[in-house]
């Protein structure tokens, strides 16, 4: 099986006024970082190209558009592919995608080491509201400006890795990890802009959400018997703070490595994939002990039905 030292790239604040090119080139320095210290991979956050911009109400479509890339690799960030491929290693990252036919999602993809893109994901399940929300503290808009993702929870074999995305929100919802650990899993990466308070429950602070993070990455990991990377961008964006906590789980659901600030900064763990083996022949075997004749409300059912 394969060992890979797999590395998460924080991002610290990124502001409204800062271009996608700086910002690059603060994604290129922490690659060479992870070069440096024998990395194979980096997993970089949601929307790592720009601010959190579903935070600002918007109604003109060329200013929304702005936000959104239609093309990938492009201009602005061929630079990391570049010095990705030179270096030799995988990368994954988030950005809002305009497709084609107009269409708008907030999408990941995965390389392999050359730059070549394996795999594209588009977030499922997305958080907040679609309209001007007068009761909330700060908005959160990404309702308004992504459709629901289209593509489904998929897996690419890369680099000898079985390995699967998923974007911030789906990390709440334990059917993004089963799905993909009905596919063999042994990698999720997901990178998140979590805002540090809640716009709708002033007493839920930094240190719940943070645990609540934690919990959803861990019980994923153990639950699935993956490795999972989940990778924050950080710190106070145009005075709207977003946490950090970024971390990487073994299979067993243990922290092998966790952020320390809300700035730019890389953690790195060694990842032996064949530790994925045990939990998945034993407890977590789903061909043996999974009943699926009694989970038929899961795909059947949306909202709560009381039947007592």
């Amino acid at each position: 099986m394969t060992v890979m030292k797999i590395a998460g790239a924080q991002l610290g604040a990124i502001q409204r006024a800062d271009s996608r090119e700086s910002v690059v080139k603060r994604m290129i320095a922490l690659l060479d970082e992870a070069a440096s210290k024998g990395a194979d991979m980096v997993v970089y956050p949601e929307l790592a190209l720009t601010t959190f911009f579903p935070r600002w109400y918007m109604e003109d479509q060329a200013e929304i558009d702005f936000w959104f890339e239609t093309e990938m690799p492009n201009a602005a960030t061929q630079p990391l592919f570049d010095r990705a491929r030179a270096l030799n290693i995988a990368i994954t990252f988030g950005y809002a995608e305009k497709t084609p036919d107009g269409h708008y999602y907030n999408t990941s993809v995965v390389t392999d080491r050359q730059a070549n893109i394996v795999g594209k994901y588009r977030k499922v399940h997305l958080p907040g509201h679609s309209d001007y929300d007068t009761e909330r503290a700060f908005q959160h808009l990404e309702k308004r400006y992504f459709e629901p993702g289209d593509l489904g929870f998929n897996v690419w074999r890369n680099e000898g890795v079985v390995m699967g995305m998923a974007i911030c929100n789906d990390r709440r919802w334990p059917e993004t990890f089963r799905v993909l650990g009905l596919q063999g899993v042994e990698l999720v990466t997901i990178g998140y802009n979590t805002p540090a308070v809640n716009s709708q429950m002033n007493t839920e602070g930094l240190e719940k959400r943070l645990f609540h993070s934690d919990l959803s990455l861990q019980a994923g990991a153990y639950q699935n018997a993956t490795y999972v990377a989940g990778i924050a961008k950080a710190g106070m964006e145009d005075g709207h703070p977003l946490m950090g906590g970024s971390i990487i789980v073994d299979p067993d659901g243990f922290v092998l490595s966790r952020a320390v600030t809300e700035a730019d900064e890389l953690i790195i763990a060694e990842c032996d994939f064949a530790k994925c083996a045990f939990g998945k022949s034993t407890i977590f075997d789903f061909e043996r002990h999974r009943r699926i004749e009694h989970y038929g409300r899961i795909t059947s059912q949306v909202g709560v039905i009381l039947e007592v």
